[in-house]
């Protein structure tokens, strides 16, 4: 699917649902990988309100939704999250960005 929007242009999204609340990618062996090449193409690749290169792993297995493809089509989907009245899905969102930027220490992170 990401060789498609790499050659053709597009938006490739695998969003958190009510089964997969963290999301369905494994941050270190799917998410990551796929938005650097993205990013390195050109693209964007978020999880809704972050960008997933900007996530430190908390865990080897950590899962993440993902949102990769053209800057502009990346962009129009950001703006829906931007426009969601869920204030869970903005925290869910948050909680995935580094301890440190959101002023938690240690024991507050889910290792």
């Amino acid at each position: 699917d990401i060789h498609r929007t790499l050659l053709y242009g597009g938006i490739f999204a695998y969003p958190a649902d009510s089964e997969n609340v963290e999301g369905k990618f494994r941050l270190l062996y799917e998410g990551a990988p796929m938005a650097m090449i993205v990013e390195q193409a050109g693209g964007r690749a978020i999880t809704g309100y972050t960008r997933v290169m900007d996530i430190t792993p908390s865990r080897v297995h950590q899962r993440i939704p993902v949102v990769l493809g053209s800057r502009d089509d990346v962009d129009e989907c950001h703006k829906h999250y931007l426009r969601s009245s869920d204030p869970s899905l903005k925290e869910r969102c948050m909680r995935r960005l580094r301890p440190q930027e959101l002023g938690l220490q240690g024991d507050q992170v889910d290792f």
